[in-house]
């Protein structure tokens, strides 16, 4: 069972995420109005971001056109 640090240790900040996503913070803060981005997590007015969420959420996105 995961311990209550492990389950925060895996918690991404915006700043945090998006810099994974190589996004700028607060196109990703605009994904999450627009529900079209990323699983998060409200922990109090806080937003966090699972690591996993992030890498399953990669997959599907489309290209964008050339």
């Amino acid at each position: 069972m995961d311990t209550p640090d492990s389950l925060l240790a895996d918690l991404l900040t915006t700043t945090e995420a998006a810099e994974l996503l190589e996004l700028h913070p607060v196109t990703l803060k605009q994904y999450r109005v627009d529900n079209i981005g990323p699983s998060y997590v409200k922990i109090g007015h806080r937003v966090r971001y699972r690591r996993g969420d992030l890498e399953a959420w990669i997959t599907t996105v489309e290209p964008e056109a050339s």
